[in-house]
């Protein structure tokens, strides 16, 4: 039986990153979100262990979803350079159509989830890095709300960059971990769609 973790080596891979900041002290951030959900999604699916790729500067697990092989790649480099880590899985254009990128959005509540193609990076330093690095914002994305609410339901977004960055470096706090565990499952459902039905159904279907 061909080892999980060499899927990534096929070309016509589907290639899915959770962006977040290596290192111990940013586990469990706000900014860790896609990390948190990709790794969700790896037990979900059982892909079995990652693998540290030093190359690549990336944690690496692999496995099929059906008959279509996926590839998960958790960057282990600072958000801002998150690029460098997927270039050496996403080598065209072409091959950035089959990737999926997840990952923590302020202009979205803590619990929402949007699928989207082909858009800006809303000033993610993350999505930023991958887009220059890849030559095109032609990818699917799955971005996991962060940002508080009113009690009247109305988006609480952090403004200013001090307010900013000590949101999203800060831990979740507990109730909010028990909020994202069912948007993580919805997630790793999105993510399944996608491979299995496309970005555009996916799409139709959870957003």
């Amino acid at each position: 039986m061909e080892d999980k973790n060499k899927l990534y080596c096929l070309s016509m891979s589907w290639i899915i990153v959770g962006l977040g900041n290596p290192g111990e002290e940013y586990e469990g951030t706000r900014h860790n979100t896609g990390r948190m959900a990709l790794d969700f999604f790896a037990r979900q699916m059982k892909f079995g262990e990652w693998k540290e790729d030093k190359k690549a500067k990336a944690h690496v697990v692999g496995g099929m979803i059906g008959k279509i092989a996926v590839v998960l790649v958790a960057p282990d480099t600072f958000m801002n350079k998150s690029g460098a880590a997927v270039a050496k899985f996403v080598k065209s254009q072409k091959a950035a159509e089959r990737m999926v990128v997840v990952y923590d959005e302020l202009d979205l509540p803590l619990g929402a989830l949007k699928l989207s193609f082909n858009r800006g990076s809303g000033g993610h330093k993350g999505i930023e890095s991958i887009m220059q690095a890849v030559k095109t914002k032609k990818f699917t994305r799955v971005r996991i709300g962060i940002s508080p609410e009113t009690a009247g339901g109305k988006l609480k977004k952090p403004s200013g960059e001090k307010e900013v960055v000590d949101h999203i470096l800060k831990a979740f706090r507990s109730a909010e971990l028990e909020t994202l565990k069912p948007v993580f499952k919805k997630t790793a459902q999105a993510l399944e769609a996608i491979v299995t039905d496309g970005p555009e159904r996916a799409m139709n279907r959870f957003n």
